[in-house]
């Protein structure tokens, strides 16, 4: 493990590989995007000024057979579920790139790429006429450094059909124009109509927006090799530095394995977050750390929910006594260090269970000083990790309109003021009945010494 350096003082610049928009996002899709979110968060509070850019590959063969299963446009298809992945960007409330460039956007830039390769004798077109441009793994020494393998040990690159090639492992860089396939999914070159193979996509756009040096390339673990691996390779064999630093965080399995449409086991974002509120999965995605695999099921999801509400719960309190305090500018050492320490969030949510648990013993004594510390100190670290309930976007997702709110706030009151009626003419049976049939709606009354309090069972703090 190296300290971390950036390339220019004071600044970051990151990329990480984004979706190929096939389909909806599911929750291991969505995974990367709320590390990331965190890293950037954290690199912000510490000083850094952040460029985060996350591309869009909108062609791909996946892209082209789905649509053609659906009778609709690629490009319709791949726009669809760009907005989708949008949506899940925003729900699980992480901040949007920088800048999030398209795959088809920057085709000029590829070709150029293609052409500086074949220059230094890194890349060939192939001599069957296809149009297919491949890289030649054996021409750069470096190959198979960023996942310590021999090129002999690889298994053959499956980007592209193998005809043309000088040796199985080469991958694609440009593929030739397919009968059959739409002509609108094609560019013209000077080895013929085509599309860019995956990987240089990413090379090209890191580099036109990052430059030849930066500082964070990230992105699933599945994608270190080949995908990652023949980045490195182009960008390095065309003389750039590329990536000071290679994050990637590990998968999200169902039963072991990894969490894939294909395998028909993934559990797509809009479908989740009906199951348990959007900031409850992104806790239940932070509390792990990064490189350890999350085995997901609704079981974990719904613990990892009750576990948020502690702190949710807290924080409402003690804001309902102290009438509320900012985050905190400073956050407690073990905390820093422990996001300071790779990225560490579960030691980071141990610090933050702590704060809460010496919290909610002096929430019963009123507003106090110590309170206000306590409550100042557990909104900053939840803001590092996106999960603070008072700031954005969380604060403005009531589950319901303005008015609606009021309206139950005020019948709930109402049944409130006639159990305290009750309990002052000693007729505890009637209180009882009433606090019985609030709970009975999913409504948790709490006697506190500022008179009762209420929330929705989904968000109580019992067992605090």
């Amino acid at each position: 493990m190296r300290d971390f350096e950036p390339v220019h003082p004071g600044k970051v610049g990151i990329y990480h590989c984004g979706l190929t928009v096939q389909g909806a996002p599911h929750v291991g899709h969505i995974y990367k995007e709320v590390v990331f979110d965190v890293l950037r968060r954290w690199l912000e509070r510490s000083g850094f000024e952040v460029t985060v850019i996350a591309n869009v590959t909108d062609i791909e063969d996946k892209i082209l057979a789905k649509s053609a299963e659906r009778g609709v446009p690629w490009w319709a298809h791949a726009y669809e579920f760009e907005r989708e992945l949008h949506w899940a960007y925003d729900v699980l409330g992480c901040r949007p790139p920088t800048y999030e460039p398209r795959a088809t956007g920057h085709i000029p830039e590829m070709l150029e790429l293609i052409e500086q390769l074949i220059d230094r004798g890194h890349a060939y077109v192939a001599p069957d006429g296809s149009g297919d441009v491949y890289f030649d793994v054996r021409s750069w020494p470096e190959y198979g450094a960023l996942s310590h393998q021999k090129i002999d040990d690889m298994e053959a690159a499956e980007d592209a059909d193998p005809r043309g090639k000088r040796d199985p492992r080469d991958f694609a860089l440009w593929k030739g124009y397919v009968e059959g396939t739409p002509r609108t999914a094609s560019w013209p070159t000077p080895w013929g109509r085509g599309r860019p193979g995956w990987h240089l996509e990413c090379s090209a756009m890191a580099g036109k927006y990052l430059g030849d040096e930066f500082d964070i390339h990230g992105g699933g673990l599945d994608l270190r090799f080949p995908h990652h691996e023949n980045e490195l390779a182009q960008s390095t064999a065309v003389g750039q530095k590329f990536a000071r630093f290679w994050m990637h965080n590990a998968l999200v399995t169902t039963a072991g394995e990894k969490m894939s449409k294909s395998m028909g086991n993934s559990a797509v974002v809009r479908n989740v977050v009906e199951r348990v509120r959007p900031i409850e999965l992104r806790y239940y995605l932070v509390q792990s750390h990064y490189r350890s695999v999350v085995e997901f099921s609704f079981e974990a999801l719904e613990e990892a929910a009750k576990s948020f509400q502690r702190l949710e719960g807290f924080v409402d309190r003690a804001t309902e006594v102290t009438g509320g305090v900012e985050p905190a500018a400073g956050l407690p050492s073990d905390f820093v260090a422990a996001m300071d320490d790779d990225l560490g969030t579960p030691a980071a949510i141990a610090v933050l269970h702590n704060t809460v648990r010496d919290g909610n013993k002096l929430v019963a004594d009123g507003d106090s000083e110590a309170l206000r510390e306590a409550l100042a100190s557990v909104r900053g670290m939840l803001g590092v990790l996106g999960l603070d309930p008072l700031a954005e976007p969380w604060v403005s997702r009531t589950g319901g309109s303005d008015e609606l709110t009021e309206v139950v706030d005020g019948l709930v009151k109402a049944l409130l003021e006639q159990r305290q009626a009750a309990r002052e003419r000693k007729d505890y049976a009637a209180a009882d009945a009433v606090r019985d049939r609030l709970k009975a709606l999913g409504v948790v009354v709490e006697d506190t010494p500022q008179g009762p309090r209420w929330s929705l069972a989904s968000t109580s703090t019992e067992g605090n």
